[in-house]
């Protein structure tokens, strides 16, 4: 895989599964969509099982955790087999512990002081979460002149609708959201209309 998980797609799904048994459809559709990177977010029982079900059975996923918090989440994330981890925040430990594993990582920010620290850790990709609630395109516009070095992945209360005008900033790599992963269509089992989200959630940086 690429080395920065900013540059696999446009936009990075955010999933929570609650039975493991739907996440190798459901990141079938995605990946046939074309959006191969797949956050888990280690919000359910189910999501260790499930990123390990992507994983072993679909090659094409490159299948991540989210809602990393501790150390411990790091281990389990990376036995379970992701491939990337993404915290909506980050500690000295937390960040230690992603570091060490050998695994590319987001830390979440939402101020510039949190930027900086990073920054001064070596750092430069990081997850701008919750990112309408935190200041939006507007905030991260204004980051882009004095931190040029900082890209970002900005997510929380992105739309298809908003996620254009994220995807034009200089220092966004990419977004991530939900909006191609709908709760009623994983519970329908409707993966036509996952993929169908997912194609035009990849077409959204023309």
């Amino acid at each position: 895989m690429t080395s920065s998980v900013l540059d696999l797609a446009p936009v990075l799904p955010v999933v929570v599964l609650t039975d493991a048994a739907d996440a190798v459809p459901l990141a079938r559709a995605l990946v046939a969509g074309g959006l191969p990177a797949i956050e888990v977010t280690l919000r359910t029982p189910a999501a260790l099982d499930a990123i390990g079900a992507i994983a072993d059975g679909v090659p094409d996923a490159v299948v991540g955790a989210g809602t990393v918090i501790s150390p411990r989440n790091v281990a389990d994330a990376v036995a379970a087999g992701a491939r990337f981890l993404v915290s909506p925040g980050w500690t000295d430990p937390l960040l230690d512990a992603m570091r060490a594993s050998g695994t590319p990582f987001l830390p979440g920010v939402s101020t510039v002081s949190e930027v900086v620290a990073l920054l001064e850790r070596g750092v430069t990709e990081m997850k701008f979460f919750p990112a309408e609630a935190a200041g939006g395109t507007a905030y991260l516009k204004a980051l882009s002149s004095p931190l040029p070095q900082a890209r970002f992945c900005p997510t929380g209360g992105i739309s298809a609708a908003c996620a254009p005008s994220y995807l034009a900033l200089p220092n966004v790599g990419c977004v991530g959201g939900s909006w191609m992963v709908p709760a009623d269509a994983v519970a329908a089992k409707d993966w036509a209309r996952v993929e169908r989200l997912a194609r035009e959630a990849a077409a959204l940086r023309g």
